[in-house]
């Protein structure tokens, strides 16, 4: 049986349905990404999950036990890592990690043994007695990911694990999330709107304007694509459009860089630009298909389109 089961989830803010009849499953050991813009409902999912929030109707099963009926074996069952810092910097790595025992009513004994444990997991054995103030960005992370772990639940949240921290501590933060799947052995469930962190979880669903669209592994969506994406910018946008429609028999989507179109063997279709479009190409670029592709192909937008004014964070 799934570890996460949703059906029919639907949820309100003052008539706007953040979440629109979401159904998925999670099976269990998974990682599991819910890919989508800032707004598009999974933040609004992942709260729900985690018991913070209620919903309006539908159902959401956590471990067997019911978000609405059981909140608190819920609770029991995960970890939750949020996106913004919700550390004390004023207290000690250890001390972070000692008052969340505390929470969990976790027998001293064990408290110390688990926290020795879990902090050689991330790395940071060494800093045990620093105070949190003095951490770099991924230092506080993965410190948040061994507070998630420390009681050992069935299911870890990440909700934008890795927003605002640089290309590099990104990189170095996802890898530590990948092996925890073979360190801890837990399912881990994780929003995202980066590509390359959604590429590396073993299924992925996408959410927009709070539906999911799609829920597959990362290559059988990109294999849904048949053919290369070309990217076009040129001098009169609108004008190619039409002409690519009437001379191709194409239908190119308008993204913030300018046109994409997708074609099979895109690096024989290029010169036919070239040739046949009396506007003025600037710039051109191939790509083979990827998940930003997917993204494109399902809404007509690339998510970095989304503005953070486009509607209200959910």
């Amino acid at each position: 049986m799934p570890i996460i089961q949703v059906k029919d989830l639907v949820k309100r803010y003052n008539g706007l349905e953040a979440v629109r009849g979401v159904s998925f499953d999670v099976e269990e050991g998974e990682v599991f990404g819910f890919l989508g813009p800032n707004g598009a409902g999974k933040t609004t999912t992942i709260n729900i999950l985690c018991t913070l929030l209620n919903f309006d109707s539908g159902t959401a099963v956590v471990n067997g036990h019911d978000c609405r009926k059981a909140p608190d074996r819920v609770r029991s069952s995960i970890g939750l890592v949020f996106q913004e810092v919700t550390l004390d910097n004023e207290l000690t790595a250890y001390e972070n990690l000692k008052f969340h025992c505390y929470m969990y009513n976790m027998e001293k004994k064990v408290a110390e043994e688990r926290i020795d444990e879990i902090l050689a997991v991330v790395n940071l054995s060494e800093r045990k007695g620093d105070l949190v103030k003095k951490f770099s960005g991924g230092m506080k992370r993965r410190l948040e990911i061994a507070r998630g772990l420390l009681h050992r639940p069935k299911v870890l949240f990440l909700d934008e694990p890795t927003l605002g921290l640089d290309p590099q501590t990104r990189s170095h933060v996802w890898e530590f999330i990948k092996g925890l799947k073979k360190s801890e052995g837990n399912t881990v469930f994780m929003t995202t709107h980066y590509m390359d962190e959604a590429e590396a979880c073993d299924r992925i669903a996408i959410i927009d304007n709070g539906k999911i669209i799609a829920c597959e592994r990362p290559d059988e969506l990109k294999r849904a694509i048949k053919g290369d994406t070309i990217y076009i910018k040129t001098s009169d946008d609108e004008k190619a459009r039409a002409e690519i429609e009437k001379k191709f028999g194409l239908k190119p989507k308008p993204v913030e860089t300018g046109l994409a179109l997708t074609v099979e063997a895109g690096d024989k279709f290029i010169p036919k630009l070239f040739e046949r479009l009396t506007s003025e190409i600037l710039s051109v670029n191939l790509k083979k298909p990827s998940l930003e592709d997917v993204f494109i192909n399902l809404t007509g937008r690339a998510i970095r389109d989304y503005g953070p004014n486009a509607r209200p964070r959910v």
